[in-house]
């Protein structure tokens, strides 16, 4: 197998990918939602309704004699050839950093506990079981899917349709049956039997209870649901739900439950990259992790309106003009901060950044705007004061009431173990949340 890691927000020679060059030729310069239209699984699966950059973002892109990664993590393959993105806070052990964020934002499993494996593809393949329990809840909160079925009986309680020619072959002589057809709004579709089956694929393995312990209420829901479930129709199941994928906007959830079960199902059956010429893998939008995961730092103080699921939507003009999605608004209207989750370097922050987080500060009335980001060396805040006057007339002065500030909150790079990475992330947390303070900069 040929192999290659990289990191995030990262630039490699072009020549260190010959090795993978026929997957690097699928990947180079395309971008997430092109990826995901030839089947690849990418999480969240909210790009076709983001109103940011993150359904355009390359995987890698090609500048010059480089190429440049972006904000996203995790494994890709074609053939023999293996990809893996790395946080770019992985040291020379296991990606710590990233397996931090997977626990705080969808309560995924401790995949170092669980599997030691070290074979690539069924460490993708495990991914694939372990995101299960978060695309069940979050389905579920819609209840449970329910779809019309038509159903065939023969007995004397005709409720629908009379099928006759089954009558006349079934009841002649006349018994006092009668066939008939009738439309049923069932819990037992093939949709659900899907879910079943990928539950009782998931049990079958020996961390199987472990990654199911936390849907247990909707585990049992879906078995409760399917009382003709049956191991040997497995393969009908699967075909019925690639004919018929779920088109219903409001049960978008399940398309993508139904989609990842399909996943899980199918690399059981067909080892993942054997004999087949077509790109796999599953990516991570590292942006979007680190924006849910500041999220649970400091939501008692911040609103958190959600751009990618449509949610706390802000308008910037009356009328109804002008759709706007702060990351995070504070909740004190009397001194108002806007916040900004940034997954890059420092370095990187620049003027777009500037301007859009300024727009939001001018519409919600705050005199000051962070950007918080990842770091790993720990550093001072950056503090830049917004100037006043033109150079046109000599006369730019700094601004002593608004400013914006760049806040880093520390990630441990050299920790021997995942517990002692946990450990330390504790510390480096309340660090930046001592520090995420209007104090800081005497905003009374």
């Amino acid at each position: 197998m040929k192999l290659l890691k990289i990191k995030d927000n990262s630039h490699r020679r072009k020549d260190e990918f010959l090795n993978i060059g026929k997957l690097t030729a699928k990947l180079a310069d395309k971008t997430l939602e092109q990826l995901e239209s030839e089947g690849v699984f990418v999480f969240p699966d909210f790009l076709k309704d983001a109103e940011d950059i993150t359904r355009d973002q390359m995987i890698i892109q090609s500048i010059n004699d480089t190429y440049r990664s972006g904000n996203v993590m995790g494994f890709l393959g074609l053939g023999d050839e293996r990809l893996i993105i790395e946080s770019r806070f992985c040291g020379d052990k296991e990606d710590y950093f990233f397996q931090y964020l997977l626990n705080k934002v969808i309560d995924f499993p401790n995949l170092l506990n669980l599997e030691s494996d070290t074979n690539q593809d069924n460490r993708l393949f495990n991914f694939l079981m372990f995101l299960f329990p978060y695309y069940l809840k979050n389905a579920m909160r819609k209840g449970l899917f329910k779809k019309y079925l038509r159903y065939r009986y023969n007995d004397g309680n005709v409720k629908g349709t009379i099928d006759i020619a089954k009558h006349i072959e079934k009841n002649t002589p006349f018994t006092g049956n009668i066939a008939y057809n009738q439309r049923e709004f069932s819990y037992d579709n093939s949709l659900i039997e899907l879910a079943r089956h990928t539950i009782e694929f998931i049990k079958s393995k020996s961390y199987g209870k472990q990654i199911l312990t936390k849907v247990k209420d909707e585990v049992k829901l879906v078995i409760d649901a399917t009382p003709r479930y049956k191991l040997y129709d497995r393969k009908c199941i699967i075909d019925e739900n690639k004919k018929y994928p779920v088109r219903h906007a409001y049960f978008r959830e399940y398309l993508a439950l139904q989609r990842l079960c399909l996943l899980i199902l199918q690399r059981q059956k067909h080892q993942i990259g054997i004999g087949s010429k077509q790109i796999y893998g599953i990516l991570f939008d590292g942006a979007w992790l680190w924006e849910e995961y500041i999220n649970i730092l400091i939501q008692d103080s911040f609103y958190h309106p959600m751009n990618k699921m449509g949610k706390g939507a802000q308008r910037l003009f009356n009328r109804n003009r002008g759709l706007i999605y702060p990351d995070f608004i504070s909740r004190d209207d009397e001194n108002r901060v806007i916040a900004d989750a940034k997954y890059k370097p420092i370095g990187n922050i620049g003027n777009q950044d500037y301007l859009q987080v300024l727009a939001y500060m001018f519409r919600f009335d705050a005199k000051i705007g962070y950007y918080l980001y990842p770091e790993a060396e720990g550093s001072d805040d950056s503090v830049l004061w917004m100037n006043k006057g033109s150079t046109y007339e000599s006369n730019v002065t700094q601004r002593d009431d608004i400013c914006v500030i760049k806040h880093g909150l520390k990630i441990p790079v050299d920790a021997f173990d995942y517990d002692e990475f946990k450990t330390r992330m504790s510390d480096c947390e309340q660090e930046f949340i001592s520090g995420f303070s209007m104090i800081n900069v005497g905003y009374n």
